[in-house]
């Protein structure tokens, strides 16, 4: 039984080690992370963990011990320097060299910072991915304090949100022209707008930053496109993350919106494989990239079955979801290529499902505090059926009716 090797300690590389031992597979099994501590949830970082509701013990996706008890090696604070797919070994930074049988590389994604000459690099100046991000940004958090937020997606938004709760002065820029642009509807985005405007968040859409303004090497505030001014104490730059493709840029190996797999999950090397965050599989007669835990761990436990032979085609069934103030949102499905949302008012007040289809195509949907919308329309998706829009609108309907046999 062949070595398998896995770089990246996140959810798809933990996901990965235990479908393997869960299945039986034999053969050692390496994990290897480039943190301090095992494997552990990033949802949580910016909302129980940074309202202090959560501790790292509670983080973990796993106990320590789980790794030993399963003959997993795990091992921490071990960055991999270089792959050699023709000898099929790597080195880690410290230039000691492990061989594999077969590698996965579920490196996961990276942060997107702000350009460069545009203050970035002044002190009070966060992202929010790592626990060791969210350990240095934790101790600015405090009561009255400026935060400045860059970015209108959910990572922003999200944030804003805590920090609402923390007590912190919350502006949020948007260079778009509204929040949540890339990713849901208008509908969506008016509904999350006025969410936040009622916990006292400025939410400011249609203006860029400029740069970020500092004094003594810490930073005091921004400079906006529009020649306004914003104090700040503390930013948040939440503009979105990247597949973190170098490792595999570096070994050769083919890149398209991420680390290029086929249907199994194999790279454009032998014995090379990836999933989660930093893997694009085909779809649709593309190549699609996902960034959810719920893929990570799907896409990850497929490679692990087929490293043992499974010879199974990925089928992603994407959702998400999102925790603000007291609501839950949950997507079901892509809202790619959609031309008409529904509203569809929810059963209780404040609870809303918005519904995307292209022309008569179920695609998506969007369901805040509404959990029987979600569950209905993602069984729609999955399955491939379309009530007609005119029945989704109508709230008369009984949803559970539209789930034909």
């Amino acid at each position: 039984m062949e070595d398998v090797v896995v770089i990246g300690a996140g959810q798809a590389g933990a996901s990965l080690v235990a479908r393997l031992r869960g299945k039986g597979y034999e053969g050692r099994v390496t994990l290897l992370g480039n943190e301090p501590v095992a494997p552990y949830q990033r949802p949580p970082l910016s909302k129980g963990y940074l309202l202090g509701n959560m501790g790292v013990d509670r983080l973990l996706l796993r106990p320590e011990s789980y790794y030993s008890d399963n003959a997993i090696t795990l091992r921490t604070d071990s960055a991999v320097g270089a792959i050699a797919p023709e000898t099929r070994h790597i080195t880690l930074a410290t230039g000691e060299s492990i061989s594999y049988g077969n590698l996965v590389l579920a490196t996961g994604a990276v942060p997107r910072r702000l350009p460069a000459g545009m203050g970035g690099e002044l002190a009070g100046v966060h992202v929010v991915r790592t626990l060791a991000d969210v350990d240095a940004l934790a101790p600015a958090c405090r009561p009255g304090a400026r935060l400045l937020i860059v970015g209108g997606g959910y990572i922003g938004l999200e944030a804003a949100a805590v920090a609402a709760k923390l007590g912190l002065h919350v502006t949020l820029i948007e260079a778009a022209e509204r929040i949540l642009g890339r990713v849901a509807a208008p509908e969506t985005a008016d509904f999350f707008r006025k969410l936040h405007g009622a916990h006292g968040v400025d939410i400011r859409e249609g203006v860029a930053l400029d740069h970020l303004t500092g004094k003594g090497g810490h930073v005091t505030g921004a400079r906006l496109a529009d020649g306004s001014n914003v104090q700040a104490d503390l930013v948040i730059v939440g503009i979105g993350i990247t597949p973190d493709t170098a490792l595999a840029e570096a070994t050769g190996l083919a890149i398209d919106n991420g680390i290029s797999v086929d249907t199994r999950g194999r790279t454009s090397a032998r014995h090379i494989w990836a999933a989660g965050d930093c893997a694009s599989f085909p779809h649709e007669g593309g190549q699609l990239r996902l960034e959810s835990v719920p893929n990570a761990i799907d896409m990850a436990e497929c490679v692990a079955d087929n490293i043992m032979g499974a010879e199974t085609a990925y089928v992603p069934k994407p959702w998400f979801w999102s925790d603000q103030y007291d609501v839950k949102l949950q997507i079901a499905g892509l809202n790619t290529g959609y031309t008409d949302v529904i509203t569809r008012p929810g059963t209780r007040e404040g609870s809303v499902s918005f519904w995307y289809f292209a022309g008569d195509r179920l695609l998506a949907v969007d369901a805040a505090n509404e959990p029987r919308a979600y569950m209905i329309g993602k069984r729609l998706i999955e399955a491939g059926q379309s009530p007609a829009p005119a029945q989704v609108a109508d709230p008369k309907t009984d949803l559970k009716a539209l789930l034909r046999p």
